[in-house]
């Protein structure tokens, strides 16, 4: 279990009503849900929680998971759970015989459907916060984090304190701490909801992680702005999405819960994302322009978009939000001019920005941000303050060494997309220097990285070092050993099992060499835990060891 910071509140938080299980049952019915109450049906309930570890006094406990063991009903019930839900068997939903074991006089909610029920369930026992909250819901295969992060500090510029859920952090105002997964499932997302409703604030900015929408943990969740960033492959394992097709699929379904629908124009199957965002109230189209568009290809998918975007009601020439102008800064970072449009393409406004943080894609990004920050009523002036001095934990986070001759490039990188955009735009802005990239793939899922990265990274990198990242129940030797027989023949690699090791020696050799050095050390960031097993232990994040080697 993660270990939670509390932060300091004015006031009392406000107190949950408790509800009954038969009030809980007669809502799940109403909503096509098959419930029953087993044992005292006036048991009431407040809070509830899938962790057993997390139980407080009164909650409900959710029965749920692939490795949902008995013990943990009784630790739930221990703990001062008050009931329990979970899914019945047979057409009379009886309680399966484990469960009873494990606690034979707790009443229990049984419902055909406990995945679905949960998240039913979830916002009527913390009272609909969605209501008092603007939600934003941020989708894509890569830059969800920098989005939500630049997003976030624009509206602290402009004197708002937002809420954010995602990859690297949660802050709902009264808890913060380090996240393990992109989405919380739907009883911790509603629970975050309601502490921000309660901590006085009333912007949630949120990832939404493909297994979030495909296994329902934003389910009537609904979202004032969805926005859509990008889409490539990953994910694809038996334990996540069998195909691309059920992955792009599962990306697509925030367009059927948000009241606008922002698009990024420059991604990939753009006219099919077009179609799925017409569920929306509203589409606002995005654009980077730049000169080498046409030869990505870029042009002719924003051309295509054109006809799709004006069957939705609005037939723009051109999107209604586009950066042009795009310049290196001296000093590091981008800036760029921002053309706002009418529905007939014709230009309304615009406005210089200039963007604190390095990497040409971050361009994209920090687009995505403005046009969601402009669609909330945030003026520029918050806008450019935002954006100047934005830092995004472990996000292109570069830390040079004394004398210059090494420069360390710490990023969440972790996908066949993130690394083609990174390692495009190293090799563009460091031409002279040497590329050095450290990274390992996770256990038991998104395979296809184990054979898209080193393939990707081959082609740009100098020198390849493999190594430890979040294995969980996979061994980290049989990881690194996959990535080496997906190398490409002739690039440069080596294993080094232990991160903390293998970063310290990557860097301390890059010093030593003769030619000046990019060092990325990819995926792991700025995070202090390492997946092994089913446990988080804390480790040294690779940006602090960065610092240490190269700044003594």
């Amino acid at each position: 279990m993660s270990k939670e910071e509390n932060v300091q509140m004015d006031g009392q938080a406000r107190i949950l009503p408790k509800l009954t299980l038969e009030e809980l049952a007669a809502d799940l019915r109403a909503r096509g849900v098959e419930a029953r109450v087993m044992g005292e049906t006036s048991c009431a309930v407040r809070g509830m929680t899938i962790d057993s570890r997390a139980v407080e006094e009164g909650n409900l406990f959710v029965c749920k998971g692939a490795g949902f063991r008995p013990a943990f009903l009784e630790s739930a019930v221990a703990a001062g759970a008050a009931a329990y839900l979970c899914e019945g068997v047979g057409e009379g939903l009886s309680i399966p015989s484990e469960l009873v074991a494990a606690a034979a006089v707790t009443p229990a909610l049984v419902v055909s459907d406990v995945r679905r029920a949960m998240a039913l369930v979830a916002p009527v026992i913390y009272r609909h916060p969605e209501d008092q909250l603007h939600v934003v819901g941020i989708t894509g295969t890569k830059g969800k984090s920098t989005v939500a992060y630049m997003l976030r500090s624009i509206l602290v510029a402009a004197g708002q304190e937002p809420s954010i859920l995602g990859s690297i952090e949660t802050d709902d105002g009264k808890v913060r701490y380090e996240s393990h997964n992109t989405t919380p499932e739907a009883p911790d997302l509603w629970r975050h909801l309601r502490n921000t409703v309660d901590a006085g604030r009333r912007t949630m900015v949120m990832e939404v992680s493909s297994q979030g929408l495909k296994y329902d943990r934003v389910l009537g969740l609904p979202f004032e702005i969805g926005c859509f960033l990008n889409i490539g492959r990953d994910h694809i394992s038996g334990v996540e999405h069998p195909d691309f097709e059920d992955y792009f699929a599962s990306k697509l379904r925030i367009f059927e819960q948000c009241a606008t629908a922002v698009v990024n124009l420059s991604t990939e199957h753009v006219d099919r994302v077009l179609e799925a965002a017409k569920a929306a109230s509203r589409v606002v189209a995005f654009l980077v322009e730049r000169e080498d568009d046409e030869a990505s290809g870029v042009s002719n998918r924003a051309a295509g978009a054109s006809a799709c975007c004006g069957a939705h009601g609005s037939s723009p020439l051109a999107p209604q939000f586009s950066a042009v102008e795009v310049a290196q800064l001296p000093a590091g970072g981008w800036a760029f001019t921002v053309c706002e449009r009418d529905d007939a393409g014709a230009i309304m406004h615009e406005e210089r920005v200039e963007l604190g943080m390095p990497g040409l894609f971050n361009v994209d990004n920090a687009l995505a941000a403005v046009v969601m920050a402009r669609l909330l009523g945030v003026d520029y002036d918050a806008i450019r303050a935002g954006l100047a001095h934005i830092r995004v934990p472990g996000r292109m986070e570069l830390v040079p060494s004394v004398d210059g001759h090494v420069l360390a490039i710490v990023d969440y990188a972790h996908n066949e997309l993130s690394f083609q955009t990174l390692f495009k735009s190293v090799k563009a802005e460091y031409p002279d220097r040497c590329i050095v990239a450290l990274f390992g793939a996770p256990g038991g899922k998104a395979l296809e990285r184990r054979e898209a990265l080193p393939r990707v990274a081959g082609a740009y990198a100098d020198h390849i070092v493999y190594t430890e990242e979040d294995p969980a129940h996979d061994r980290v030797e049989d990881i690194c050993a996959e990535l080496v027989k997906n190398t490409p023949a002739g690039v440069s690699h080596e294993v080094i099992l232990d991160r903390e090791q293998a970063v310290t020696t990557v860097l301390e050799r890059a010093l030593e060499a003769p030619e000046p050095s990019a060092v990325l050390l990819l995926a792991k960031g700025d995070e202090t835990r390492q997946h092994r097993g089913d446990e988080y232990p804390e480790v040294k994040s690779d940006l602090a060891i960065a610092r240490e080697v190269l700044l003594r």
